[in-house]
């Protein structure tokens, strides 16, 4: 850069007008240099330079919009003779007998895009069975208690046959005195009785009805048992660990062998348990919050840009994923939401009558118009931050004490000030001088309500912290693949935090949730807050 920051912020056009024509045009050429050395920064990526993948923004990143088509894959069982010699040309074009066809389809072939290929196993490729073999620990014998019939009482255990069994692989309860993770592999024996009526009635595994909504199954019948899925679990969403590097460990320290399939199924199947947790439970309890803080960011899935959005309660906190639009927020908070609701300036949130705006976004961008080049944007800059810091230590003082008079009559002069001012700069020629003062004319009445009400807080930063931990594991997976992916994702973080916040280990709940609901009986209540 030929021109400084300080150069640049002594030039206006006062300063131009003072210049000769030899003056103007060495300037230019500067100028010149420097403007195509900045687009040159502003379009480095990770394809043309040495940034990380992980530096740009989802809404960057490649991959059609959220309503693009997807291409059906291709029919790997085409019958007929015409079909087939089709494919016997698209794969050697010599064999029509034609060079010019060949020819055609070597440039063809060259200039189209290749096929995005899609995830999982290719149809008609051969499957892959279980081929660990583990030493069975305890053997749970599984009776019939009433006949279906005639429901009489069933007894005479020792002469039952043994229908059917399946193995469990769990990890054994903890011992206090000797912490550790100690495998145990358990034998679910069922068994068939008669009853004096005629009729044989068997045991048989619990199955959940089947959802269209997931593609995995509640049932007893499950290779890993409960803790095991729930450690599974913790290490992909608190760890952050891959479903390859969740397998590479489950081998490395414990000596087991499960597939990437398996992994995602424990982790699937478990979202699945929890769900009337959050949709039943967490929502309502949510809706009934007097203060909610609600913020969003950007989201992969299959690289579609979605967004995640978090709304967090004292007690309370619900992820999703979904589009940045009105919907959500129904969805979330419901038709009618009677409480205080904090966020961003998003224009979905200003159907809301009881809205707070963070007044720390407001001081950043106040900062960064005082950095600015502009002299206009400057004293904007410097005057809306004075403003802000004002009134924060007033209702910061006002916290300790009531004031001897009310903060709105207090600060009346000052903030009639600041709106005259924003008035004057809504149209000007600054772009982000413009857009910040129209940014508070349009919300005006949000960012003062903390004067009438000092206990209301100040800041979104509650919601910006929740949204933290995910963010990292967004930068670290590009987000989910699948529609089933990213609810299976905001259900156990959405359970998680809030046992974070209650006090209560997430892990243990989940995991009893998930035993309950394989047995076919409803989710437990996820208890209040310890006191």
């Amino acid at each position: 850069m030929q021109l400084s920051k300080h150069d640049l912020a002594q030039l206006d056009e006062a300063a131009l007008s003072g210049l000769s024509p030899e003056q103007l045009r060495a300037l230019s050429v500067k100028l010149l240099s420097d403007l195509k050395l900045a687009h040159e920064r502003l379009e480095q990526s990770p394809r043309n330079s040495s940034r990380p993948p992980s530096s740009v923004a989802p809404w960057e990143r490649g991959g059609g919009g959220v309503d693009a088509p997807v291409e059906p894959p291709a029919d790997d069982e085409a019958t007929g003779e015409t079909e087939h010699a089709s494919e016997a040309e698209a794969a050697d074009p010599s064999a029509s007998g034609d060079p010019s066809a060949a020819q055609a389809a070597q440039t063809a072939s060259a200039d189209e895009e290749p096929t995005p290929r899609r995830a999982g196993r290719r149809p008609g490729a051969p499957g892959h069975g279980r081929m660990q073999r583990l030493a069975v620990d305890e053997v749970i014998e599984h009776h019939p208690m009433h006949c279906t019939r005639c429901g009489s009482i069933l007894g005479g255990a020792s002469e039952a046959p043994c229908v059917q069994a399946h193995l469990v692989i769990d990890l054994c309860e903890p011992d206090p005195e000797r912490p550790a993770l100690v495998l145990v592999q358990r034998k679910h024996a069922y068994f068939e009785h008669a009853c004096a009526c005629g009729h044989r009635t068997r045991a048989a595994p619990v199955h959940t009805p089947g959802d269209g909504d997931w593609g995995v199954v509640l049932s007893e019948r499950h290779l890993i048992g409960a803790r095991l899925a729930v450690f599974i679990c913790a290490l992909a969403l608190r760890m952050r660990l891959s479903r390859r590097r969740i397998q590479e460990l489950l081998h490395d320290w414990l000596g087991l062998e499960p597939s990437v399939a398996v992994i995602n199924q424990c982790v699937h199947e478990s979202a699945r348990a929890a769900a009337p947790v959050v949709d039943e439970q967490l929502l309502e309890e949510l809706r009934a919050e007097v203060l909610v803080h609600a913020d969003e960011t950007g989201w992969l899935e299959h690289g579609h840009l979605l967004w995640l959005w978090v709304f967090t309660s004292a007690t309370t906190t619900v992820f999703a994923i979904g589009r940045r639009s009105r919907a959500v927020l129904d969805d979330v908070l419901g038709a009618v939401f009677t409480g205080w609701l904090m966020s961003d300036g998003y224009w979905a949130y200003r159907d809301y009558d009881n809205r707070l705006r963070c007044l720390a976004h407001l001081v950043r961008k106040a900062r960064g118009l005082e950095d600015s080049l502009d002299r206009q944007a400057r004293d904007f800059g410097q005057a809306l931050r004075g403003c802000l810091e004002t009134v924060m230590a007033a209702v910061y003082a006002a916290r300790e004490g009531p004031p001897p008079v009310a903060l709105r009559a207090q600060h009346a002069q000052q903030l009639n000030a600041l709106f005259a001012l924003c008035v004057r700069h809504a149209e000007a020629t600054h772009e982000k001088t413009r857009a910040l003062a129209r940014e508070l004319l349009n919300d005006w009445d949000t960012f003062w309500v903390v004067l009438d009400h000092p206990a209301l807080p100040l800041t979104n930063n509650i919601a910006e912290r929740a949204l933290r931990h995910w963010v990292i594991a967004r930068r670290i997976s590009c987000g989910t693949r699948n529609p089933q992916g990213s609810r299976a994702f905001t259900l156990l973080a959405s359970v998680i935090e809030t046992c974070r916040q209650r006090g209560h280990s997430p892990w243990l709940y989940i995991a009893e949730t998930l035993r309950e609901r394989r047995r076919g009986n409803p989710a437990p209540v996820l208890p209040a807050a310890v006191a």
